[in-house]
């Protein structure tokens, strides 16, 4: 039985509770009587409660697992706040020459009061937080960086600690490396997460096996000449890694400001260089930037000051939130069949189960709540027309006890008019992180 209550304040104030609906869970059920509709009311707040159903109700409350085509889980990349602020980050952004580029980082280290290892952690932080944005843990654990031996090579030491953070495993392929305590600290504190560093000769020539994501953190904007061994191979090992069709079939490379090789202002000058699937470009995107055409652009390195926008006239785009990085440009289209989460979880059999269904969604309540799931009291209510046309829409349950759930609505709202009019009706939950959703799949008001 799912019983309607109303509880709202009259006129003089005094609050009023009147039991409208009474509503029997069954997959077949059919009304036994009239049901009982309430006036309209310009008062807030009929609640419906579901009280106990029969024992082996249980079969038409509750399922522990989602079902796997109805509900697939989007990318999380597709749903971040960077992703969102695409559309504004795509109007017109300032590109740097190297020059600028320069001139730029030696005014934020000397009267503007940064120091190297500040914009350093900033611009590491980044490029994790930018890789976090798309490449998803589930599907990309392994991370190789392979690290320069100047800033750049910094920022990607900074980045596979934060990597490991966020729960990412990364290795580290650090061939020369630069003997100034800031470099020397870092390495330690990879040491400390006993993060692996790989010697250059140990790397397979086929990345793919062994690694998710590259993360090309060779060489920056300062760069000049021709790269000198062992980076002349390793960017021609990432090189031959972009040419691979099937970008599924390999992992894909995120090129830190510049990737490794290219002109700072010109690109790819050969077309034989790198393709980044990703370019995190910091401070603000160089020239070479605008001959990316990888799917995935971002912005990085959330620090750059009024005076440094207003000298060099930078047009840069808001950061969302408290992120620490933004997209640039359109985002990628996506194939949406192939939108799909693999879940593992355990079979729920009906005789591991209490035998009550509330006593049994009481547990369950309690394991989101305790699992920090955002609003777990979320549900989604359908109801339907007296024309069978169906509506859905989210609402808070507000009490649940042996005598049934509670939610609130409006006696002029949509729910409340369908309900008065065909008293079927539905309820779920979706528990997302817990491979859960609890449903109440019929509803029938009886008088």
């Amino acid at each position: 039985m799912l019983t309607a209550v109303s509880k709202f304040r009259n006129k003089s104030g005094l609050a009023s509770t009147t039991r409208v609906m009474p509503f029997f869970l069954s997959t077949s059920a059919t009304a036994t009587a009239t049901p009982l509709c309430p006036p309209p009311s310009p008062y807030p707040s009929p609640h419906f409660r579901l009280p106990s159903p029969p024992r082996r109700g249980l079969a038409f409350l509750a399922a522990s697992a989602p079902q796997r085509d109805l509900f697939p889980t989007p990318r999380q990349a597709m749903a971040s706040l960077a992703t969102s602020t695409a559309a504004a980050a795509a109007a017109e952004v300032t590109h740097l020459s190297q020059r600028d580029a320069a001139d730029i980082d030696e005014q934020l280290m000397g009267p503007l009061g940064f120091s190297v290892d500040q914009l350093m952690e900033l611009a590491g932080l980044s490029v994790a937080t930018a890789v976090a944005e798309v490449y998803k843990l589930s599907e990309h654990t392994r991370v190789l960086i392979i690290c320069g031996p100047g800033n750049n090579g910094g920022d990607g030491l900074v980045a596979a600690r934060h990597l490991y953070h966020f729960g990412y495993k990364p290795f580290v392929c650090y061939p020369k490396r630069t003997a100034k305590p800031l470099y020397s600290g870092l390495v330690t504190q990879l040491e400390s997460l006993a993060i692996p560093f790989v010697p250059v000769e140990d790397l397979p020539q086929d990345l793919s096996g062994q690694y998710d994501i590259v993360i090309d953190a060779m060489f920056g904007f300062s760069f000049h000449g021709t790269p000198r061994p062992p980076f002349d191979d390793l960017i021609q090992m990432l090189v031959s890694l972009s040419v691979v069709g099937d970008s599924a079939k390999r992992p894909p490379i995120v090129s830190v400001d510049i990737p490794s090789g290219w002109h700072v202002e010109e690109g790819d000058v050969s077309g034989g260089g790198i393709k980044p699937d990703m370019l995190v470009s910091l401070t603000a995107p160089k020239l070479c930037a605008k001959k990316f055409t990888g799917p995935h652009h971002f912005l990085g390195g959330r620090f750059v000051p009024p005076p440094i926008s207003s000298k060099y006239g930078l047009e840069l785009p808001p950061y969302p939130g408290t992120s620490m990085c933004v997209r640039i440009g359109k985002v990628p289209s996506v194939d949406i069949s192939s939108l799909r989460e693999n879940y593992i979880s355990p079979e729920l059999l009906e005789n591991q189960v209490m035998p009550n269904p509330f006593d049994q969604f009481r547990t369950w309540f309690d394991e989101a709540v305790t699992a920090g799931l955002r609003e777990p009291n979320a549900m989604a209510l359908t109801t339907v027309n007296k024309a069978g046309k169906p509506s859905s829409r989210m609402v808070l349950l507000k009490g649940v006890d042996k005598q049934g759930f509670v939610w609130y609505t409006n006696y002029g709202s949509q729910k409340a008019h369908d309900l008065s009019e065909n008293s079927n009706a539905a309820l779920l939950f979706y528990w997302n992180e817990m491979n859960r959703q609890v449903i109440l799949p019929t509803a029938c008001a009886t008088g």
